[in-house]
């Protein structure tokens, strides 16, 4: 590097105007670093300080908790010349605290730097171990990335870390140590021997230079030593429980109607300024209104099977939140109006209110039956027969046969059955993926290995799938199962020719199987879900009959299911 160049570095002016500058709430600082080059050492190390002991670290720009340090310790003192042991948490008596500790295991085990214990139970942060991140789940299950560990660096979202400060009644000390080196001298540099030590607000620092021409290749180096306190936001403003100022809820305006004038009706969803059953605010709509909505406002839950769960009559969203819906009519979805408010934060009623309609259908019999009669009833939609009919067989074959005919999904394939249903449009991705996952739920887990002991011994090489199934099914003389194994076929060439591979001309003569040319997608997934419920129950009669009982194979005339 050139002479000015070095000055520059040497000089350390911009790297304590980056240390100094304004850090925004939402930014991922540093609170870990050890950055070596060439011609540089860099170090950030954080320490958590009592506010009550902010003017005596600022006296000094020297770190006030090491590396290393922040680990229980004992201190030996004596009182009236008798010796007491204390015991230290952190290893201070001056309540300095760490907020990355270093792990260090003798050259035995690889070292690492972890976050604060006390810092990740007090976020509730999720740790995903294959990243090394660690996330934040709020309210609506929303995930929010707060901090990132890395071999060389570590570094955390600002806004947690004054949070968290604000119930300890504690500062930060962003601790740097930042060395630069050059191949010239100070003389050559035009910089002075020697160094200040200086003070502003509450950021202190010390910059010295030195010639080495005695140590290494260097003829020279600079050090900026110092420490930057960031102060903690008020409790109010910590998030934390009974500490947090409390936020009126917003509640957003719903259509639930259209007047005389043929104009939309609307109405706050705020469940306190609803009428109900008990003479509160007679005025005003009834808690249970009615809402209506395109039956797409559900796609954004199905898409993240993973957070969301949609099944009969109800939403929910992990153990955080849950919302009865009425979800069996084919072109909407309903709620009432007093749900919509009590069990959705502001955020998730103005998803809601995007895909708001009016209509003139009410409420189905089903939900009627059960949210007004508070009697049970079972939906008649097929995607909420479909996981009945198949728990129905997996109870069925653990109680008759010790086995499941179909083996359970891959907690990595579990998505495929949780999207099951008849989609709200007419897109060929749905269908596509509609396909894929019935094939795997009904064709790739058939138990093969269970079915082979059903099977004489001369046919199990050459059978797999659905024809090893069939052959089970005709070896233990189980009658009218042409049908079923042929719907089966003819989904698996469906998704061979459509959802697996390219679409072609093979493509085009499995889906005249399935009255594609005639009939739009959701029709064609309608009938795909009946045939699919029929088989099911067609396998569940025969497990219940007995018919799949490896002592009646090959024996015997016909077991009718």
């Amino acid at each position: 590097m050139s002479v000015d160049d070095d000055r520059e570095r040497l000089s350390q002016k911009r790297m304590l105007e980056r240390l100094r500058r304004d850090i925004s709430m939402n930014e991922m600082i540093p609170v870990y670093l050890s950055d070596r080059g060439e011609q540089y050492n860099h170090g950030i190390y954080c320490a958590l300080i009592p506010s009550s002991e902010i003017e005596r670290v600022l006296c000094h720009p020297a770190w006030d908790l090491s590396h290393g340090k922040g680990l229980p310790e004992s201190e030996e003192r004596y009182k009236d010349d008798e010796k007491r042991i204390e015991y230290l948490r952190f290893g201070t008596s001056n309540g300095v605290e760490p907020l990355v500790i270093d792990r260090d295991f003798f050259g035995l085990r690889d070292n690492y730097t972890e976050i604060s214990e006390e810092f990740r139970l007090f976020h509730r942060l999720y740790h995903d171990r294959k990243l090394d991140h660690f996330i934040k789940i709020d309210d609506d299950g929303n995930e929010e990335l707060v901090a990132i560990v890395e071999a060389n660096r570590v570094q955390i979202r600002l806004k947690e870390i004054l949070q968290f400060l604000a119930i300890k009644e504690m500062h930060l000390s962003i601790q740097f140590d930042c060395l630069e080196h050059s191949k010239h001298s100070l003389e050559e540099l035009g910089l002075e021997d020697g160094g200040i030590d200086q003070c502003d607000g509450l950021v202190r620092w010390g910059h010295y230079c030195k010639d080495s021409s005695d140590i290494g290749k260097h003829q020279a180096f600079s050090r900026l030593l110092g420490k930057r306190l960031l102060a903690p936001v008020s409790k109010s403003k910590s998030g934390f429980y009974d500490f947090a100022e409390e936020t009126p809820k917003k509640y957003v305006d719903f259509i639930i109607g259209i007047d005389e004038n043929g104009d939309e009706v609307s109405h706050t969803s705020d469940p306190d300024t609803l009428a109900n059953f008990f003479g509160a605010n007679p005025s005003a709509p009834h808690y249970l209104t009615p809402v209506h909505f395109r039956k797409q406002v559900l796609d954004k839950y199905y898409q993240q099977p993973s957070k969301y769960s949609v099944k009969d009559g109800v939403l929910r969203c992990g153990n955080l939140w849950c919302m009865y819906i009425d979800n069996h009519h084919d072109e909407k979805v309903c709620a009432w109006l007093g749900d919509l408010g009590r069990d959705l934060s502001y955020e998730e009623q103005l998803h809601w209110r995007a895909h708001n309609i009016t209509s003139q259908e009410g409420i189905s019999e089903t939900h009627f039956t059960r949210q007004i009669l508070a009697e049970f009833t079972n939906s008649d939609r097929l995607e909420h027969s479909f996981p009945q009919r198949y728990q129905e067989l997996a109870i069925a074959c653990e109680e008759k046969l010790g086995w499941r005919l179909l083996l359970p999904l891959d907690k990595r394939d579990e998505h495929y059955f949780k999207c099951i249903r008849i989609p709200a449009t007419d897109e060929q991705s749905d269908f596509d993926e509609l396909v894929l996952g019935l094939t795997k739920i009904l064709i790739d887990s058939l138990n093969e290995g269970q079915l082979n002991v059903l099977i004489p011994e001369d046919q199990r090489k050459s059978l797999s799938g659905i024809s090893r199934l069939e052959a089970a099914l005709t070896a233990c003389r189980v009658v009218d199962a042409n049908e079923h194994i042929a719907f089966l076929r003819q989904l698996q060439n469906l998704r061979s020719t459509g959802s697996a591979h390219r679409k072609g001309k093979e493509y085009q003569k499995i889906a005249k199987c399935f009255g594609l040319e005639s009939q739009n997608l959701r029709a064609v997934i309608t009938e795909i879900l009946q045939m699919s419920i029929a088989l099911l129950d067609y396998l569940t009669r025969a497990v219940n009959n007995g018919a799949l009982s490896p002592n009646l194979a090959n024996r015997g005339s016909g077991n009718k299911v």
